[in-house]
């Protein structure tokens, strides 16, 4: 059977958006983000990041630094009892036309193929109109979160639910997950 999962995104919805981070030291994680995290472990979903990085194609960090910058993260969050599953990004230039930058859904593809996750029936958190469009074209319920640097804009774009803080989306996922279990 396959599982279902929350699809973080990361600059604005786990950490603050540093505007292209580019080292360890400029990732700072949002105070509750862990205690989030670790509500969505607990509950067993699995926990994805998803995430647009083309500071690495723009040449402002190389995907070493990258990945440096992801294990400062997990750190963080296990230094207070939650992980991620998993990290997924795209590291190309917006304007190379590839799949897997969001709202494109390759890296969502890919995560559900790689991990046996059920797309329906999972989520995408994030803080951009782009999050919300990726979840909603791979079928899942979509949450705005609003600790991003960017007023929303809507566009005609609606998430299925708005928080102010990742902290607040993951109760409503759970919320919204024992109401499917009743």
């Amino acid at each position: 059977m396959l599982q279902r999962a929350v699809f973080l995104d990361r600059d604005g919805t786990i950490a603050e958006d540093a505007n292209y981070c580019q080292r360890p030291a400029d990732l700072w994680v949002f105070p509750w983000a862990a205690e989030a995290i670790a509500v969505l472990n607990k509950a067993g979903l699995t926990v994805v990041v998803v995430t647009n990085q083309s500071g690495v194609a723009r040449g402002y960090l190389t995907e070493e630094t990258l990945a440096q910058i992801h294990q400062k993260m997990k750190d963080e969050l296990t230094e207070h009892g939650a992980w991620v599953d998993a990290i997924y990004y795209c590291p190309h230039h917006p304007d190379d036309g590839c799949r897997c930058r969001k709202p494109g859904t390759d890296l969502f593809q890919r995560a559900a193929e790689e991990l046996g996750l059920a797309l329906a029936g999972s989520y995408v958190v994030g803080d951009r109109e782009m999050d919300i469009l990726a979840g909603q074209a791979i079928g899942c319920q979509t949450v705005l979160v609003e600790t991003g640097p960017l007023p929303w804009t809507p566009n005609g774009t609606r998430p299925d639910h708005r928080a102010l803080t990742l902290y607040e989306a993951a109760h409503w996922i759970l919320g919204r997950e024992r109401l499917s279990t009743q």
